[in-house]
């Protein structure tokens, strides 16, 4: 192996492993960072839904209510 080579391989490989590494390191943690974005996307919506739900539960056993009432009254006359 010419010395000149070695001597650039020994300059330049450290750096170029040390670059590749930070690439993939932060490739890694971004990656990690949207990958937890999304369940955490989903729960939002997942309460949103159950909160829809739960109104509409709210109203649907209002208006049984109310149709219980006419009913009733509708008995009485």
């Amino acid at each position: 192996m010419n010395p000149g080579n070695f001597a650039v391989l020994l300059i330049f490989g450290p750096v170029l492993v040390a670059v590749i590494g930070t690439f993939l390191l932060l490739w890694k943690w971004l990656s990690t960072k949207q990958g937890n974005q999304l369940p955490a996307d989903e729960a939002k919506m997942m309460q949103e839904l159950y909160q829809g739900l739960s109104r509409m539960e709210e109203r649907i056993e209002a208006l049984e209510a109310i149709l219980f009432e006419r009913q009733r009254k509708d008995e009485r006359k």
